[in-house]
């Protein structure tokens, strides 16, 4: 199963997710997006799940924070315990064996960043 994880400022359009989505590989052949449970249920993702006809899947920060990255992020680190929120989301919702086949990528506005990982499902 292959999974997008996000990572974005409250305020990021639906632009910015889609923008970011872009540039760490597209949407062809997913399964669902992920984010930190916190953000969740922002209205733009929610609106790019609905555009992209996916589910959303909410992964609690604990969760977040058990997962070692590819890339790190000081901010990200400090706050979330966990280098990158996409790249740790994309890995937890793709399920075991999961893998990073795209590490972050930011969106033009610097708003939201994407990763794409791969996994069993489970």
């Amino acid at each position: 199963m292959k999974v997008a994880g996000l990572g974005f400022r409250r305020d990021a359009g639906v632009a910015s997710l889609r923008d970011a989505l872009d540039a760490a590989g597209g949407s062809n052949g997913l399964a669902a997006i992920a984010t930190v449970s916190d953000k969740a249920d922002a209205a733009a993702l929610r609106d790019l799940a609905r555009e992209l006809g996916l589910p959303v899947r909410s992964i609690p920060a604990g969760i977040l924070a058990e997962i070692k990255t590819a890339t790190q992020s000081g901010f990200i680190k400090a706050r979330f315990g966990t280098g990158s929120v996409a790249e740790a989301a994309a890995i937890a919702a793709a399920g075991r064996g999961a893998r990073l086949i795209s590490a972050r990528a930011a969106s033009q506005d610097r708003m939201a960043i994407a990763a794409i990982a791969e996994g069993d499902g489970e």
